[in-house]
């Protein structure tokens, strides 16, 4: 199994990325990249999963049906991943949506095998906990669009979904985000949840020169063994079944922007991890140090009245 998919491999069909269950040999995670011209649009089917539809570059109309009715949302998107906090459209398992761009753009299909339907909604900029994580050099930020508790923001609370999570995360120029390593591979309750993850990525030009990162997944001793140590650009894809995750490196002069889908069997829809037992330290180190300068890169917009 290759756990890095380079941008090309990463295609599959209308799709700059197709990852799904079957092709990631596991039961759960799925992350489609669509690519529109201007006037473009594209239909799929959701199947036995649940969708978040994701603008990465550019704003697009999502429209959904199943046998309970239809529902048309607006997405205002935003120009790129590095220029804003995006609205985003949930669409549920058992459905037909088309996704339309009058101008064109790029937009990520988050997916998940689910049991339960839960309505379509829209979810607006405004609501996206913006979330900083880590000081110094490990200093990140994090959109949690769809994250589950302990990490869906101040107030505990995430977006509903099933088994779906995804946020986003910004990792500026020459710092460690994904770190210290942590895994998400081991049934225990309160401790730790079985989660499959899927890390997709941008960078910053600088100059037209593109950016890149590394990302780094070793053993846990559970599951299939998963060592990856890679070089990452644009568009590439890194899976991430079970074993220790991070750091995800990104190279100075050039912020890292990584997607993040996870999903798995267990019954409470939590983000439950543990680090590293040899460098869980470095957490102890982060009160003494200011968050990056340089973050947040921006904020949600204001709620309207």
């Amino acid at each position: 199994m290759t756990y890095h998919l380079p941008a090309a491999k990463a295609a599959g069909g209308p799709y700059a990325v197709d990852v799904t269950p079957e092709k990631a040999g596991w039961g759960y995670s799925a992350l489609r990249v669509l690519h529109l011209p201007p006037g473009g649009s594209h239909t799929f089917d959701s199947g036995d999963s649940e969708w978040i539809v994701l603008p990465l570059g550019g704003g697009c109309t999502v429209a959904t049906a199943d046998d309970f009715g239809r529902d048309t949302f607006e997405l205002t998107g935003r120009a790129g991943v590095f220029d804003g906090v995006t609205d985003f459209a949930y669409v549920p398992r058992d459905a037909r949506t088309t996704v339309t761009s009058a101008d064109g753009g790029r937009f990520a299909l988050t997916g998940a095998r689910c049991t339960r339907r839960l309505p379509a909604r829209y979810g607006p900029a405004s609501s996206v906990p913006v979330e900083l994580r880590g000081t110094g050099n490990c200093s990140r930020q994090v959109n949690n669009f769809a994250a589950a508790a302990p990490a869906a923001g101040a107030d505990g609370q995430g977006f509903a979904c099933d088994r779906l999570i995804a946020v986003e995360v910004i990792t500026p120029g020459g710092n460690w985000s994904s770190f210290p390593p942590h895994k998400h591979d081991e049934h225990r309750p309160g401790e730790e949840s079985v989660l499959e993850e899927i890390y997709y990525f941008e960078f910053a030009g600088h100059d037209g020169i593109p950016g890149l990162g590394y990302q780094r997944v070793s053993p846990s001793g559970r599951g299939r063994g998963t060592d990856v140590l890679a070089e990452v650009r644009d568009g590439d894809v890194v899976l991430i079944p079970d074993g220790w995750h991070g750091p995800s490196m990104a190279v100075p002069g050039h912020h890292m922007y990584y997607l993040n889908v996870m999903a798995g069997p267990e019954a409470e829809r939590a983000w439950l991890i543990r680090d590293h037992p040899d460098h869980a330290w470095i957490r102890d180190t982060w009160s003494g140090q200011a968050v990056d300068p340089r973050l947040p890169l921006y904020t949600a917009p204001e709620r309207s009245a």
